[in-house]
């Protein structure tokens, strides 16, 4: 089995000198267990014709492209979230599918019919933004009611009051409907929020980064509200974030954003085991990165050769960008995948080494090197398998 071993000094942990060789290629042979995350998708996965379709869509103001021929399918019943920095496109592609904006070119369709062309108001779709937007002069019956009230012909009263009941009780605010909107907290507020939008009954609820204003725990518990919200409503859920954390516990499906174009769609657990490249390795997850020049590279793997003249080689991702004609690529290698030896839950290391400069491991409790076994300062050996790697193009 080919492995990867070396010697580095610890920033902030303790050792027993080990006596492993230093070798000028990096390997070992300790197994180690692949990372996975858990997701809505691995049990409740989405089914039936996509509820969101673009067809080479894009959207210009002036001279700046914000969504550049973008194409992709949300399923029925999925929770979708498009992730990617300040920038990237993918608020104005949640605005597209609103109404609030129209397209440059191509073709949006929702629930199978294009759209393009229709105001936001007649697209069966609702959003809860980032501060709410709820009418302060409205308490929370009257706020949740008002999508109701605006329908021509306008539901009976009593329909309106059940269907608000209804809705307070699906948010967990039951009999809060005298409440006026200063006197809720901000978790209270986008539940309000939440089911202003959901009482119209609508084919696709949009997301805009609705958690940001929260403070971490509360964030945490809303994100387990939405989710089973979702499945207990059953409709297509699109949510735009920045939060990598947030969009991987909570979706069945990501797509990441970059310069106005989707680099790679798919599962949360497939972004973080096949990223496209070093981009999508680098956003979802933390991972070390070795750059260098490629010496060989097959179906089965690539080799490079480092700045530092460390050779290291891995298998190719999945679903990698091809490394054919490129000069250059890295290897990456994700925290855990990487074991000390004589060296957490889960205890992070900053390992200084010579050949490949910083690399963060991340072990767990149960092994030695998250015993406390190891001082800042002191020397440890460290490597990982070759398929605890992947090979990726340098983008």
């Amino acid at each position: 089995m080919e492995v990867y071993t070396g010697r580095g000094r610890c920033r902030n942990l303790t050792a027993k000198q080990g006596d492993r060789p230093q070798k000028a290629v990096w390997d070992w042979e300790a197994p180690l267990a692949i990372a996975t995350i858990s997701t809505a998708s691995e049990s409740r996965p989405a089914t039936g014709e996509p509820d969101v379709r673009f067809r080479g869509v894009s959207k210009r103001f002036g001279p700046v492209v914000a969504v550049d021929n973008v194409a992709f399918e949300i399923p029925r019943g999925a929770f979708h979230s498009f992730l990617g920095p300040s920038g990237c496109g993918k608020t104005t592609t949640l605005r597209l599918i609103a109404g609030f904006e129209q397209p440059t070119d191509g073709v949006i369709e929702i629930g199978g019919a294009s759209v393009v062309g229709v105001p936001a108001y007649q697209r069966p779709v609702n959003m809860v933004f980032q501060h709410y937007a709820l009418f302060p002069h409205l308490d929370v019956f009257a706020n949740i009611a008002y999508g109701l009230r605006q329908r021509r012909p306008q539901p009976a009263r009593a329909a309106i009051e059940r269907s608000v009941g209804e809705a307070l009780e699906l948010v967990r605010l039951p009999g809060m409907g005298k409440r006026r909107i200063w006197e809720l907290s901000g978790g209270q507020q986008q539940r309000v929020a939440l089911a202003r939008a959901l009482i119209n009954h609508p084919t696709v609820l949009l997301l805009d980064e609705p958690l940001a204003a929260l403070d971490r725990k509360l964030r945490r518990d809303m994100q387990i509200e939405l989710q089973n919200l979702q499945r207990e409503v059953g409709i297509t859920f699109i949510l735009v974030t920045h939060d990598q954390e947030e969009a991987l516990s909570m979706s069945d499906t990501i797509g990441i954003m970059r310069d106005g174009r989707i680099v790679q769609m798919g599962s949360p657990t497939e972004l973080y085991d096949a990223p496209v490249n070093r981009y999508v390795a680098d956003f979802v997850g933390e991972s070390n990165f070795f750059a260098g020049r490629i010496l060989q590279h097959d179906l089965a793997g690539a080799s490079l050769k480092t700045d530092k003249d460390v050779t290291l080689a891995a298998p190719l991702s999945r679903k990698g960008e091809p490394l054919t004609g490129k000069d250059r690529a890295v290897i990456a290698v994700r925290p855990e995948m990487i074991e000390l030896w004589d060296l957490g839950d889960q205890t992070e290391f900053s390992i200084e080494t010579t050949e490949l400069g910083t690399v963060l491991v991340r072990a767990p409790k149960a092994s030695r090197a998250g015993s406390g076994a190891f001082a800042p300062g002191s020397e440890v050996g460290l490597g990982w398998r070759r398929q605890g790697a992947l090979a990726l193009v340098d983008a």
